[in-house]
């Protein structure tokens, strides 16, 4: 979990937006006044829930969102250590099972320097390539991601969807008019970058 903003709702009212350990004081404000209410909070830039175990005091709480961030680090596998040995640096490679037909193992072995170093030219050129692409599909996933968990059962919701993938933004602004209005603005905050 990185320290980027987030946003949180009860019910369909949106109640705070900013940094999530001061997000998480104003959730537990409320839940204290109403152990019932549900309250959910989003990461701004990917619309995942934030998962917060509400229970106990609010230090208690964030000494816990504080695990959560250390936990998610990059962890070193056992018995590594940053002793230097001979050879070339790591650079933080890793390696994984790749699956080819032997046409392309071929034409990669051919290559200068090798199958690992074709491949990571062949990803990096299509990296930088489809950058835009990339980040509209993650833009429309993210809006996605929302307005899933909290428009499902809203009118037009279907409609709003294919709107928001076909890169349609009047038609997606049309369908979410009758929803909930901090549901509805935050929507459309986020399908604003899959459109922009």
């Amino acid at each position: 979990m990185n320290n980027s903003e987030v946003s949180a709702f009860v019910g369909s009212t949106r109640f705070a937006t900013g940094d999530l350990r001061q997000v998480i004081a104003k959730g537990k404000t409320i839940l204290d006044q109403d152990q019932w209410a549900q309250v959910l909070i989003f990461n701004d830039e990917t619309s995942r829930v934030i998962d917060v175990d509400w229970s106990g005091t609010l230090e208690e709480i964030l000494q816990r969102v504080g695990n959560m961030v250390s936990v998610e680090a990059p962890k070193e596998a056992e018995g590594e250590t940053d002793v230097r040995r001979p050879g070339r640096p790591r650079l933080g490679v890793v390696a994984r099972e790749v699956t080819l037909l032997p046409r392309h193992w071929e034409w990669l072995a051919s290559q200068p320097g090798g199958a690992s170093v074709a491949l990571r030219k062949l990803v990096e050129h299509a990296r930088v390539a489809n950058q835009a692409k990339d980040k509209q599909r993650r833009a429309q996933e993210a809006a996605y991601r929302f307005i899933s968990a909290m428009a499902g059962d809203e009118p037009g919701f279907e409609e709003a969807t294919r709107a928001l993938f076909a890169g349609k933004a009047e038609r997606f602004a049309e369908m979410v008019e009758g929803w909930p209005i901090d549901i509805r603005e935050y929507a459309k905050r986020l399908a604003a970058r899959a459109f922009g």
